[in-house]
C-alpha cells in the first residue's frame, strides 16, 4: 500500500489517504463513512503506523473495496492528484534523522569542497525539524541572501513500532515503509557552520527545506531495501542517478546503531543520506545551483515522485 497524507479546498484538515490505481487517491475517513466497515481508523499517518496491528486488515480490505466504486461514489471519494493538497505523509514525527556522509563519492565531494572536515568509521547524523516539512507539489523560497542553494534526493524510511537496542539482524521487523527526501541545503552556510564545528543546524532547516513524500510505500511492498533506484532532475534535466546498494552503512545498520542509546517511536524517519552529484560537487556548479523558478524532481524509479517549486 502507498498512504500519505491530504487536504483539499472543501476541507482544509491535513488527514489520511490511499493511493488506488496510479493517479486516484482515497480519502480514508470519507469512504469509511460509506463503505461501512464498522472499524474505526486513526485520521494520521503517524498514528495508524502506531495501531496499525488492529487497523491494517480494515485498511486492506477499504483499498479492495476502493477499487470497485463505481458511479457517485466514485465520483465523491476517489480524488485526483491534481486536486489535492499533499502534506509531509508524516508531518510530526518524534525524531527526523538524517544519515550523513554515507556515499563514498558524495563524502569525497563533500572533503574537496570543504563540506566535512572529518570521515568518520560509524553512521553519522543530524536532526531535520519538524516545522521545515513540506509536501509534494510544495514550493519553496530560495533564503534572501542565499545563492548555493542545493538539492540532496534521499530515500527515507519509517520506525514502524517501538524499537530500542535493535539487533542488526532483525531491524528491519521495525520499519513500516519508505518514502522520498529532498534534503534541501544553504551551502555556503553549511561551510561556516562546518568551520564553526556545528552540525548543519542553520543550513539543512530554514523553511521549507525539507519536502517530504508524496507517499509512503508499506515495505511488503519493496522487494529489497538496498536496491532502490533514485533520480534527480531539474527542469527535467537529469542531474543524478544511484542505486542505495551504494550505501556504506545500510539501513540495519543504522537502526541497531542509533537504537542503541536511543528509543525510536513509531512514524520516526531515517534520511539515508545522498549520493554524489549534487550540484556543489560539480565543476560548473555556479549554473547548477537552484534559482527561483525551477522544478525538483526526485524520482523512486517506476513508483513515485517526488516535486517542489523553488521561487
Amino acid at each position: 500500500m502507498q498512504l500519505g497524507t491530504i487536504s483539499t479546498n472543501d476541507n482544509p484538515q491535513p488527514r489520511l489517504a490511499l493511493r488506488v490505481g496510479k493517479d486516484q487517491v482515497l480519502d480514508v475517513q470519507a469512504a469509511l463513512e460509506i463503505a461501512g466497515l464498522g472499524t474505526p481508523m486513526s485520521s494520521s499517518l503517524r498514528w495508524h503506523i502506531e495501531n496499525q496491528d488492529v487497523e491494517r486488515e480494515a485498511l486492506e480490505r477499504l483499498a479492495t473495496w476502493a477499487q470497485g466504486l463505481t458511479g457517485e461514489d466514485a465520483r465523491k471519494l476517489l480524488l485526483s492528484e491534481t486536486d489535492i493538497r499533499f502534506h509531509p505523509p508524516v508531518p510530526d514525527p518524534v525524531k527526523f534523522l538524517c544519515v550523513g556522509k554515507n556515499y563514498a563519492a558524495h563524502l569525497d565531494e563533500l572533503a574537496r569542497t570543504e563540506l566535512i572536515n572529518e570521515l568518520p568509521d560509524e553512521p553519522t547524523g543530524f536532526v531535520k525539524l519538524n516545522e521545515v516539512l513540506c509536501g509534494h507539489g510544495s514550493s519553496v523560497a530560495r533564503p534572501n541572501g542565499i545563492v548555493k542553494f542545493d538539492y540532496e534526493p534521499e530515500v527515507v524510511f519509517v520506525i514502524g513500532k517501538p524499537a530500542y537496542r535493535v539487533s542488526r539482524e532483525n531491524a528491519l521487523d521495525y520499519v513500516f515503509g519508505m518514502t522520498l527526501f529532498n534534503d534541501l541545503t544553504a551551502r555556503e552556510i553549511q561551510k561556516r557552520e562546518v568551520r564553526s564545528g556545528t552540525r548543519f543546524w542553520t543550513a539543512k532547516n530554514m523553511p521549507g527545506f525539507g519536502p517530504l513524500g508524496p507517499w509512503v510505500m508499506t515495505l511488503d511492498e519493496i522487494a529489497d531495501v538496498n536496491d532502490l533506484k533514485i533520480e534527480c532532475h531539474v527542469n527535467g534535466e537529469r542531474r543524478m542517478g544511484y542505486n542505495t546498494r551504494d550505501q556504506i552503512h545500510k539501513l540495519a545498520d543504522i537502526i541497531a546503531h542509533f537504537s542503541k542509546y536511543m528509543p525510536l517511536h513509531p512514524g520516526d524517519l531515517f534520511a539515508m543520506g545522498s549520493a554524489a552529484g549534487v550540484a556543489v560537487g560539480q565543476p560548473n556548479a555556479d549554473k547548477l545551483f537552484l534559482r527561483p523558478g525551477d522544478r525538483v524532481d526526485v524520482t523512486l524509479q517506476g513508483v513515485m515522485t517526488l516535486s517542489t517549486e523553488i521561487t
